[in-house]
């Protein structure tokens, strides 16, 4: 899988590098299209084009010397109209189309004349599903973005039957079936192979429930003014799209020449227990792929010596411990916590979890640094009235839950429903930054800007995938100059950089897992290739 491509999940890869990376909801879409066609843009000749350009991309992907017969699935909307004018094209192109229109008594008046004209011109059209049993490509452009409705009867049935055939499939668009917004599954939806996305990218093509039906994802580049996206797209409901462009924009590299260690970012990690020492070690290992130029580390006495062996660059600071090898207590007045650009907190600590250790996170969230909280700080900031706590706090707060330690923080909270809304709630509720990981990472600051990581590896899924993350984006926070970017950006950065690691580290090593040893050196790696 190229590096220097967007690789789309497990399942398959983006486009290269585009300069819009806007992804916009159902409605936002509506918007920009109706002040385009309120400015005499024709709707003909927008369709026009998002085909013709959808057109050449398919004859790229699928050459007429290997795949000569096409079939093509119309819907009633402009989105079958898009498929029409596709048709037209390739079968211009000396493709043998088969076009099969089973709602072509609903078409709207712009799709049906292409309809018409497809008839003029002697497209073979078919009666039902079974007809193209024998294309060696079938395209989708039954339903676009906007679709509100559960998919049922006959239409189900073909969709099922199609997705049987294990042909290729170019969804135009979004596959059909697929909600614009949430991903989710409207009864039933397309399998695509390759998914073509017309202008901008619709937000459901990045959130889970879609992620085994679009295939490769491509933005089709249809020429919308960035004015009007600008305008469109207001600061409380901006996505973007974490790519490489942004984050070689955003990451302080290369360093200056005169640079020393303290200038380079100083850090705090607060983590590890005697159970789960791996995970002090593996935050640690992240720090040090990010190029933090201090590192200090608050562990159990029992594990510092397994620190020093392996990170003989940290200063490690020893407390006593719980019979269980917890860290026992730690004083705030012993620390000078204004010396740290950023303290990470909770990973590995476990849930031996004392009153001393519960008074120092207290005292912690009284401070104005910047505190990241992670793994076992989550749970212990589930607890109490530490959340009211965080919700006045004046620093800058990071929280990186999964799915199930949002839950927890927030029970009231349907992630099921619409992730990203819940996120945002969840991130506007706590006054902070929170990086959402799973399937697809999601990014909301303060629920007013939203970044997703496009990109991802199912390799990732080990133990210690998080705490490597925890410390390498503490590490670029210590160091970023956030006049021009905010935290919630290096965030991002962040953890992008950790998804590619992960991707670099397939390519090379397995396609099993990758520990959070190798990760982190893959990381570390990842970023030679960009400086």
């Amino acid at each position: 899988m190229p590096i220097e491509l967007l690789s789309f999940i497990a399942t398959g890869k983006m486009e290269k590098e585009k300069d819009k990376t806007i992804i916009v909801t159902t409605r936002q879409m509506q918007q920009i299209e109706a002040k385009l066609f309120a400015h005499q843009m024709p709707v003909a000749s927008l369709m026009e084009k998002a085909a013709l350009l959808s057109s050449q991309k398919i004859q790229h992907l699928y050459p007429i010397n290997q795949y000569p017969t096409v079939g093509i699935i119309v819907g009633c909307g402009h989105n079958g109209g898009d498929g029409l004018v596709i048709a037209r094209e390739l079968f211009l192109h000396g493709y043998n189309i088969r076009l099969y229109v089973p709602l072509a008594d609903k078409s709207k008046p712009l799709t049906a004349q292409h309809l018409n004209y497809a008839k003029f011109l002697g497209i073979n059209l078919v009666e039902n599903m079974e007809a193209l049993t024998d294309c060696h490509l079938i395209i989708d452009s039954l339903f676009g973005f906007g679709l509100g409705r559960s998919i049922s009867d006959r239409l189900a049935n073909d969709i099922h039957t199609l997705n049987q055939w294990h042909k290729p499939i170019v969804s135009v668009d979004l596959p059909s079936g697929i909600d614009t917004d949430t991903g989710k599954v409207l009864g039933v939806a397309i399998k695509a192979t390759d998914t073509l996305c017309l202008g901008l990218w619709k937000l459901g093509l990045f959130q889970t429930p879609a992620v085994e039906y679009i295939g490769n994802l491509h933005l089709v580049d249809i020429g919308i003014p960035n004015h009007v996206i600008n305008e469109k797209i207001a600061l409380d409901l901006a996505i973007e799209l974490m790519t490489v462009t942004k984050v070689k924009t955003i990451l302080p590299i290369p360093r200056p020449l005169n640079t020393h260690k303290y200038r380079q970012g100083n850090i705090l990690l607060i983590c590890g227990s005697n159970q789960y020492a791996g995970a002090a070690l593996l935050s640690g290992y992240g720090a040090n792929s990010g190029g933090v130029g201090m590192l200090t580390m608050i562990v159990p006495r029992s594990i510092k010596p397994l620190i020093n062996n392996n990170l003989p660059s940290a200063l490690v600071i020893a407390t006593e411990e719980t019979q269980k090898g917890a860290i026992e207590f730690i004083r705030v007045d012993d620390l000078d916590l204004s010396k740290y650009d950023v303290i990470a907190f909770g990973m590995g600590i476990s849930r031996d979890i004392t009153p001393a250790t519960e008074q120092f996170f207290n005292q912690l969230l009284a401070t104005e640094n910047t505190l990241l909280i992670d793994a076992d700080g989550l749970n212990l900031l589930a607890q109490g009235n530490f959340l009211q706590i965080l919700s006045q706090r004046k620093g800058t707060t990071i929280l990186t839950p999964h799915e199930g330690e949002f839950k927890r923080l927030f029970p009231d909270i349907d992630l099921n429903q619409n992730k990203l809304e819940s996120l945002k709630e969840g991130a506007k509720r706590s006054n902070s930054i929170i990086l959402l990981k799973g399937t697809k990472t999601i990014i909301s600051d303060q629920g007013k800007y939203t970044w997703i990581i496009g990109e991802g590896t199912p390799a990732l899924a080990r133990g210690g995938s998080g705490d490597v993350l925890s410390g390498f984006i503490s590490a670029l926070i210590a160091q970023g100059d956030f006049s021009l970017y905010s935290v919630a950006d290096m965030v991002a950065v962040g953890a992008w950089l950790h998804q590619q690691g992960g991707i670099l580290a397939v390519k090379d090593v397995t396609q099993m897992g990758v520990d959070g040893v190798t990760l982190s050196q893959y990381i570390t790696k990842y970023l030679s290739k960009i400086n």
